[in-house]
């Protein structure tokens, strides 16, 4: 029989991280593991998402480390141990393994971590705002990392090099050295965590100066990479970057979905920092699909981690027509991005100008409006990027409509969205389209209008993108002839799963309204990410309950019984949470859009309301439908329904581990 140790050790060299936790952790049962295979073990707990065992067991091996005299190893271990720290934005403790790593170090001149510990310096000046001191002595961390033959600190040391030079306004050399620094992560020769915060650091800074075919291609690239190395679900912001980066070409429900996923590892990881970030993402995407609650609910979370939740948030508000407070509120956030100082803060002005264009026409402030989009032009000028340019162009056409102009507006606006288009932004260049066709119809082109507008209708509606579809039709008024209708219906079959918080009026009674929202907002919070993870579709929130729709059944199922387990789970750990019961029916229905309409929503939702506390009832039509994929079930019954002839068998599923 194969020790466990032996197992451990070959598990964590194929990457297979979990089993590599699990025999690791048996043989440490079984005797004391070494320093070596413990420092096996943080590493394997660390990709595992398991960020406690793996601290635990890293200190366990600098102990061991220190004890046998070995230095250099325990200085390594200090490092990461750092590292992980810094991430999660505990300074001080950061701070003290770093300084233990530096004593240790002192005896070593010739250690190739000396290299390491140039490149801590230089990151320290770079977060202090010394970007000229840190540049320096990234550059010295890159020389002496060649001499001592320390290839992760050297590339480690270009990246940060790189996203400092973009930062510092050389965007063109600082990209190249993103560059290099990324291809000699994706060559395989690397550590993972340093390869992994290249990639990051690459995405971000291509992201931020509007390169987004660079940033596509490395996230590309980082994917098949983490796919090969069993690193999909590296804890940090690279997972939301590329999130991003789907929602911009249109796969907005995907996109929800990763960022979803990437909130719960950035919690589970105690990485705040980045939850700011991912929150903000997550409202632009429901911004764009249209869910406006849902949007402000996401940027007041971003807004709750350090995050100012802008430009969407000053969005959400010109969509409720609360036009002076999005004028404030774009307004502050042009302020505290001034624009006279560094290159992050002028290429942040550039994502917020164009709201502040939008809501100043709407405000008929066209001074304003004028400044802003003279602003962008510049933006658009320096940086000669695809993303600023029709940009620019897009609001320099909504200016000229707003002016009354437009025959002017047309060309420009005409340009705008094929330019959008070109570079495979499918949101934007319909919505520059729309302002193409406005400007047509302007005219008294009214026939070309609507063709336009037809034809933008089915982009929007194949992104899911609710708002703008009804933007469309309002524009159309209604089904036009000749054309397509309105609402186009479709049959689909899906599984629908009703959920509500039960005796929820008892409770508010009980807790009191402002406990009740609190405790509303993380239902609703830890419902939409489980519905996420098993790719529901979040047609309706009603309010104490969910309206959702499946593709598969085996998701609907999976996902009921794991938003029971979690509900049950937070109940043991944290001593209450809401009690829910939840009803499945797999039946056709008609969409429109998002939203499912007939027969069979109407016997979900029954199914749902009959369900016991902490139940999930389900129909026959959803059991049969899930092949190998069993659960336990009771016998069943017969339910009379309201509004139904006949009645409806439902079983209870066992959903108790």
């Amino acid at each position: 029989m194969i020790p466990s140790v032996e197992l451990g050790r070959d598990a964590v060299k194929r990457h297979a991280w979990d089993e590599g936790v699990d025999a690791l952790t048996a043989a440490d049962r079984e005797n004391a593991l070494s320093a070596d295979d413990l420092e096996l073990l943080g590493v394997a707990a660390w990709w595992a998402g398991k960020p406690d065992e793996a601290t635990d067991a890293l200190e366990r091996a600098f102990a061991g480390y220190e004890e046998a005299g070995r230095a250099e190893d325990a200085a390594g271990v200090a490092i990461t141990l750092a590292y992980h720290a810094y991430r999660r934005i505990a300074i001080p403790i950061g701070a003290g393994w770093q300084a233990r790593a530096e004593r240790l170090l002192e005896a070593l001149p010739d250690s190739p971590l000396q290299a390491q510990k140039l490149v801590y310096d230089g990151i320290g000046l770079l977060m202090a705002g010394h970007l000229d001191g840190g540049i320096e002595t990234l550059d010295r961390a890159m020389e002496l990392a060649r001499r001592k033959g320390n290839s992760d600190a050297l590339y480690s040391a270009m990246s940060f090099k790189g996203m400092a030079d973009v930062m510092a306004g050389r965007w063109q050399v600082g990209l190249a050295e993103l560059d290099e620094a990324a291809a000699a992560a994706s060559s395989g020769g690397l550590d993972l965590r340093v390869a992994s915060d290249i990639f990051c650091t690459t995405i971000g800074a291509c992201r931020g100066v509007g390169d987004l075919q660079r940033a596509s291609q490395w996230a590309d690239e980082g994917e098949r990479w983490m796919r090969r190395n069993g690193a999909d679900g590296y804890p940090g912001i690279c997972q939301v970057h590329r999130a991003e980066l789907k929602m911009l070409r249109g796969r907005l429900v995907e996109a929800e979905t990763d960022v979803l996923r990437a909130c719960e590892v950035l919690q589970r990881f105690r990485l705040m920092d980045g939850l700011g970030f991912a929150y903000n993402a997550l409202g632009e995407i429901r911004l764009r699909l249209g869910d406006l609650d849902a949007a402000a609910e996401a940027f007041d979370r971003a807004y709750e981690y350090g995050h100012d939740g802008q430009p969407g948030l000053s969005l959400v508000q010109l969509s409720r027509g609360q036009v002076e407070d999005a004028q404030r509120s774009i307004a502050r956030a042009l302020a505290t991005a001034s624009g006279t100082g560094a290159l992050s803060d002028r290429t942040a002005r550039g994502r917020l100008l164009p709201a502040q264009v939008d809501i100043a026409l709407a405000s008929g402030d066209l001074e304003t409006a004028r400044q802003a989009v003279e602003e962008l032009e510049q933006i658009a000028t320096d940086f000669e990027r695809p993303l600023f340019r029709a940009g620019a162009m897009t609001a320099r056409g909504e200016l000229l409509l707003g002016e009354n102009r437009p025959q002017e507006a047309s060309p420009v606006l005409g340009q705008s969205w094929r330019l959008w288009q070109a570079t495979d932004l499918p949101y934007e260049a319909a919505q520059a389209r729309v302002h193409y066709a406005e400007a047509l119809a302007a005219e008294g082109d009214e026939a070309t209008a609507r063709r336009d507008l037809l034809a933008v209708r089915a982009v929007f509606d194949r992104l899911g993108a609710t708002r703008e579809v009804r933007r469309v039709d309002t524009l159309l008024g209604g089904a036009p002839e000749g054309g397509a209708p309105a609402q186009p219906e479709e049959r689909a079959t899906r599984t629908f799963m009703f959920t509500d918080i039960v005796t929820s009026t008892d409770l508010v009674s009980a807790i009191g309204d402002d406990a009740w929202h609190e405790m509303l907002d993380w239902h609703d919070r830890e419902l939409r990410t489980t519905i996420a993870e098993h790719r529901g579709e979040v047609v309706s929130n009603t309010g104490d309950g969910f309206f959702v729709a499946f593709d598969q059944a085996t998701e609907a199922i999976r996902a009921a019984v794991d938003i029971q387990r979690r509900l049950m789970r937070h109940r043991r750990e944290h001593g209450f949470a809401p009690w829910v019961r939840i009803g499945l029916h797999t039946a056709e229905a008609s969409r429109r859009g998002r939203d499912y309409s007939g027969r069979g929503i109407h016997v979900a939702a029954r199914v749902g309301a009959a369900a016991e506390r902490e139940e999930i009832l389900a129909t026959p039509t959803v059991l049969a439908d899930l092949g190998a994929d069993r659960y336990a079930v009771s016998e069943p019954r017969l339910l009379t329904l309201k509004g139904l002839r006949e009645p409806v068998e439902v079983r209870s599923v066992t959903w108790r581990s």
